[in-house]
């Protein structure tokens, strides 16, 4: 598996995107439930087929990407929106940089670590170590570069991000992935209570944190991507509830900007796992 994760690594971005897609168009065509999951999902966003058929190719392109963008070349990155993260940063105070699982997640750390990293330190990120020890080793290589920490999921991780904001860094978040059992409170997400991480809004609201919305759009034919940021359009609420579902609704913005380009098959509404 190792071998084949660098072999892939070479591949131009265009042929991965290619295979990709036929990867997931295989995955929804063989598994019933994930095919079921992600169309409830859809439609409990109000969506119909045509807006989220381009995400069934899009979840694989997302898994055949992994190999280039950990262990390959550098990828072309182009900034349609910047001003929100500029003038977060410049604000001086620490950046709270919110993500859902929408595009290309895992270059909107590395596109932020590469924009403002000599200018502003280093971005911090969340990551659960991967339980195949080659995998955990290649991921903690590919998120632990110039300008980028990655720190595990753990009260300790959680300490290095409350330090790295109030040091006026940046912190990266996906605020839509199901927390552990008592780290989240079910709160709606497209009108259907799901159980949804309080970290970010603690985060906010316990440093005073700029938050920044940021999401990486997957241009065609290999082309890179194009990052988008945008402001919360308010300020968080400081009631912890309050807060929470502002976030969650952040997200449904976003995600209705390009419903095509979403995980929709994630299973955003199961039940948490047991923090043990």
């Amino acid at each position: 598996m190792q071998s084949a994760f660098r072999f892939f690594s070479h591949w131009p971005l265009w042929a991965l995107h290619a295979l990709g897609h036929v990867g997931g168009w295989l995955a929804w065509l063989l598994s019933p439930i994930y095919r079921r999951r992600f169309l409830d999902n859809a439609r409990q966003a109000g969506l119909g087929a045509a807006a989220v058929w381009p995400a069934i190719g899009q979840a694989g392109a997302m898994s055949m990407e992994l190999p280039r963008l950990w262990a390959g070349a550098p990828v072309p990155l182009h900034w349609a929106r910047d001003q929100a993260a500029v003038q977060a940063y410049a604000s001086g105070q620490g950046v709270l940089f919110l993500t859902p699982h929408l595009g290309c997640f895992e270059i909107t750390a590395q596109a932020l670590a590469e924009r403002f990293g000599a200018a502003h330190g280093p971005l911090t990120v969340l990551y659960r170590p991967a339980r195949q020890a080659w995998l955990a080793k290649l991921m903690a290589t590919a998120r632990n570069r110039p300008a980028l920490s990655a720190v595990p999921t753990t009260l300790a991780g959680v300490r290095q991000m409350i330090k790295a904001l109030r040091a006026g860094q940046a912190v990266g978040l996906l605020p839509d992935q199901v927390p552990p059992e008592g780290m989240g409170q079910w709160t709606p997400f497209f009108g259907k209570p799901a159980y949804t991480m309080t970290l970010a809004a603690r985060l906010a609201l316990q440093t005073g944190a700029q938050v920044v919305l940021i999401w990486g759009e997957r241009l065609p034919w290999g082309r890179g991507y194009r990052l988008h940021t945008e402001t919360l359009g308010h300020a968080l609420s400081d009631d912890l509830d309050v807060a929470v579902v502002q976030i969650n609704q952040a997200m449904e913005r976003l995600v209705l900007q390009r419903p095509g380009q979403y995980l929709w098959g994630y299973a955003r509404y199961k039940g948490p796992r047991s923090a043990l």
